[in-house]
Order: C-alpha cells, then sequence, then structure tokens
C-alpha cells in the first residue's frame, strides 16, 4: 500500500525523476510524470526508449520526488515495473497523466505506453 505521503507527491504536479539500469550496469536517470493506479505507480514513455528499452532488460526502478508543496521532504521509491499498458487502456491513462501536468490530452503524435510500479520500498523524508 502506497503511504498517504507517497500518493500525495505521486498525485500532485511534481516531476519525478525515475532511475534505471543501463545494459552495461550504469545508472539511467530521467525527470517524468507520474500517478497511481491502485497502489502502484504508473508513469508513459515511448515503447522505444532508453529507459522502456533498460527496463525490458532489468525491471528495477527509483523514483525519486520533490513534492511541489515540501520540496525539502523528499519521497523516495523502489521497486520494478511489472506490466505495460498500451492500446486504449494505454492512451486512457496517458491522457489522464497529461490532463493533470498540462491540463489537456497527450497528442498522437507519437507512440506512447505507460509503466507499471510495484512499489518495494518508500521513504519520506531524508534516509
Amino acid at each position: 500500500m502506497l503511504k498517504p505521503a507517497v500518493r500525495s507527491a505521486v498525485e500532485s504536479t511534481s516531476i519525478a525523476h525515475l532511475a534505471t539500469v543501463l545494459p552495461d550496469g550504469s545508472p539511467h536517470s530521467i525527470p517524468l510524470w507520474v500517478s497511481s493506479l491502485d497502489d502502484k505507480i504508473i508513469f508513459l514513455t515511448g515503447p522505444n526508449s532508453q529507459k522502456a528499452r533498460n527496463l525490458r532488460h532489468d525491471p528495477r526502478v527509483a523514483l525519486s520526488l520533490a513534492p511541489v508543496d515540501n520540496p525539502y521532504e523528499p519521497v523516495i521509491v523502489r521497486g520494478r515495473v511489472v506490466e505495460w499498458i498500451d492500446g486504449d487502456a494505454g492512451w486512457e491513462l496517458v491522457d489522464q497523466i497529461a490532463q493533470k501536468y498540462i491540463g489537456q490530452p497527450y497528442g498522437r503524435d507519437v507512440e506512447r505506453v505507460i509503466g507499471v510500479i510495484e512499489v518495494d520500498h518508500q521513504t519520506v523524508g531524508v534516509s
């Protein structure tokens, strides 16, 4: 279950930073939009993006957010991508996330999928 402070940060318009593992074992970190789906965290990406390729090879992630209302109390999550949602169901979630961040549906000029993160560890504040 997501802690209330984690859910609040994920549901806000805070930009998250997602860390994945490159094939050579080095880290790859990228800012992105996130939301929650039940007790999981979701994000959108291109199906052939570097992060998507990394996650197909190794599904482990670390995610950090500086909440908009309290940027000095960071939210840190570790987990793994357990599912990819595409097609109409994926676009519905992409549009929900885009609506939150930019106030309109996401453009259809590029392909997008939703990554679903199952959370293994969550920390709020300095650890």
